[in-house]
């Protein structure tokens, strides 16, 4: 028997102050120069990034015990706390004094318990440093599975991010050692061409420069890379490029794949995505697709600086019906890819949702195993949250029969309606360009310049600007007052009244123009959601996005309107006559667009 590390005690997650509450509780500042933590009175390290989750390493590897593994100096006590299964507070289990410079293990019993941490106390007078610490079990070498990881992130011409991570994954590793630096190598598939290949190349790191072909084609590549070998690595973690990184997650996801037990063995590890602006929100982890054809997170918002919100985080239920993670970090094995293949050619938007429907996979998730991303309130584009989301949403209910498709045609009449009443005719001209590309069959996507297309789309994005840049005058006449601007909330209250209203099939373009005449009004809308707002009967609105600094002021189009409705009508009739035909055709078009083979001539096409 050996120990294994399960997870480190964390004591910075990157400098940034606001993630404090993550790592630990109480008066405490890292010596930079040592390293250690320098500890006052009593700190709590019961927290996201720092407690053990119980539960689940019981769940995922059949751990029942466990230790914890301190490096010390200074007098005081370490504290052992607890929270029990169905319980909601930590109780103390154990208590042991130390006197350093010293190195304590203590045993942990994990049975019975969702969560496990601790606290440092400082005897009076004294300071405690923390120089080291972790998570470990003692485990049979033999029985550990073989692992050994490729990360793949794919960048365009985003130095800013691209390069810190690179540098933040080589340091990180060098740091941990071990078997994971002995595992362990870095893809990056350069999409913009304007790395230095030849200068970040190493042991660790591999730049590889591609055409841009999306994330899609990015994580494509980077899988291909991968499995070139056989056996070379056993598992692909998808990485975005515009992330915080936290080294520890990829310790953390060693130590789970090394430690599967039974159906976890073949598992994705899926990491959390936390807010880049508010550090301890937790955005999503795992999300799943429902049968009336929309995607939706497992989970709500999680604040994991609360208690609470951990707990919940470990306790909830990931494995559930067509179930997919988001590519900001997903841990994915090699023996997958080999045998349901490669990402379908989207560009951006669904590729990652289509290959969990697809493979329909477990999911492990574990406190810690994180990104940090920039937030999506506020960066709504028609060009690829209605076009891109339409064509690939459809094309992904063909191939994968994991939706009803009538229900996903209810929302599409539904959001056409929603997009023309708020006087939002660029989202509805998207939708159907979406549906037209759609019914021209995967030969289209097959051929399409997906980046010429992305920039073509992208230029016919409404203009929003600057809240302080609209008309005054039309912001007071719409009711924007200092109160609106100021209200950050993203909750949304909608009465099922108010839903059933938004669903009857009206429109203030067919009122006589004496009705709507000089009627100003505004929403306040996170993507398609309207959060706020009065903009019935309205002849101009003014909109505002859901961070409320941006919005643009839009006016009556009585032909746009009417020319928006005839296409509908129009592309309606096609869909109808030839809608079976097209699902067919998508369907037998899967195994083509999965291939090695369909990759290496695409990307060859467009070097």
């Amino acid at each position: 028997m050996s120990r294994f590390k399960l997870a480190n005690v964390v004591t910075d997650a990157g400098g940034d102050e606001k993630t404090t509450p993550l790592l630990y509780d109480g008066d405490a500042a890292l010596d930079v120069e040592s390293g250690a933590l320098v500890v006052r009175g009593e700190v709590d390290f019961l927290t996201y990034l720092n407690a053990l989750s119980a539960c689940k390493w019981r769940r995922y590897a059949g751990l029942t015990k466990a230790l914890l593994h301190l490096e010390l100096s200074g007098s005081g006590e370490v504290v052992v706390r607890a929270v029990a299964t169905g319980a909601d507070v930590p109780r103390e289990m154990s208590r042991q004094r130390f006197n350093g410079p010293c190195e304590i293990d203590i045993p942990l019993d994990l049975e019975g318990e969702d969560l496990m941490g601790f606290s440092l106390v400082s005897h009076e007078g004294s300071e405690v440093r923390l120089a080291r610490g972790w998570y470990a079990a003692e485990v049979d070498e033999d029985a550990l599975n073989h692992v050994r990881i490729a990360v793949s992130t794919t960048t365009f011409r985003n130095e800013r991010y691209i390069l810190p991570n690179i540098q933040s994954v080589k340091q990180g590793i060098a740091r941990e050692g071990g078997a994971l630096a002995d595992n362990f190598h870095m893809f990056v598939v350069d999409n913009g061409r304007s790395l230095d290949a030849a200068s970040l190349t190493d042991d660790v790191i591999t730049v590889i420069p591609n055409p841009n072909v999306g994330g899609s084609g990015g994580f494509a590549r980077g899988m291909m890379a991968a499995t070139e070998h056989e056996g070379e690595f056993t598992h692909v973690i998808l990485m975005d490029d515009d992330v915080r990184i936290l080294p520890e997650s990829f310790v953390r996801t060693f130590a789970l794949l090394s430690l599967a037990k039974g159906r976890y063995r073949d598992a994705f590890v899926n990491g959390a995505m936390l807010s880049l602006e508010n550090p301890t929100r937790q955005f999503e982890d795992v999300a799943h697709v429902i049968k009336s054809a929309a995607y939706c997170r497992l989970k709500s918002d999680l604040f994991v600086d609360r208690l609470s919100d951990v707990l919940e985080n470990e306790r909830a239920d990931v494995e559930v019906e067509n179930a997919y993670g988001a590519w900001w970090y997903s841990c994915i094995p090699v023996a997958v890819i080999k045998r349901n293949g490669l990402p379908v050619p989207f560009f951006v938007r669904c590729d990652d949702v289509e290959f969990g429907m697809r493979n329909k996979p477990v999911y492990m998730t574990m406190g810690g195993v994180c990104v940090w991303h920039a937030s999506f309130e506020g960066r709504y584009r028609p060009s690829v949250d209605c076009y891109q989301y339409t064509r690939n949403f459809l094309a992904m209910i063909a191939m994968d029969d994991c939706a009803s498709e009538r229900a996903f045609m209810l929302r599409f009449r539904r959001s056409m309606r929603l997009s023309l009443r708020d006087l939002d005719y660029v989202s509805a001209e998207f939708f159907l360009q979406g549906l037209e590309d759609y019914l021209k069959g995967p030969d289209f996507l097959a051929r399409a310049d997906g980046s010429a297309l992305m920039k073509e789309n992208g230029a016919r994005n409404e203009r929003v600007a600057d809240v302080s840049e609209l008309d005054s005058d039309v912001l007071a006449q719409a009711g924007v007052t200092p109160e609106v601007l100021s209200n950050k909330s993203l909750d949304f209250r909608g009465s099922r009244l108010r839903s059933l209203v938004r669903t009857l099939p009206y429109d203030k373009h067919y009122l006589p123009e004496g009705m709507v005449r000089g009627r100003v009004g505004y929403v306040v809308k996170n993507a398609g959601t309207v959060l706020e707002g009065h903009a019935t009967g309205c002849e101009t609105i003014v909109y505002l996005d859901a961070t409320r600094e941006h919005g643009a002021i839009r006016r009556m189009d009585r032909a746009r309107f009417k020319e928006i409705r005839r296409r509908e009508a129009r592309v309606m009739r096609e869909y109808r006559r030839r809608g079976s035909e097209v699902r067919a055709a998508w369907k037998a078009a899967l195994p083509r667009f999965a291939s090695r083979e369909f990759w290496e001539r695409y990307l060859a096409e467009r070097a």
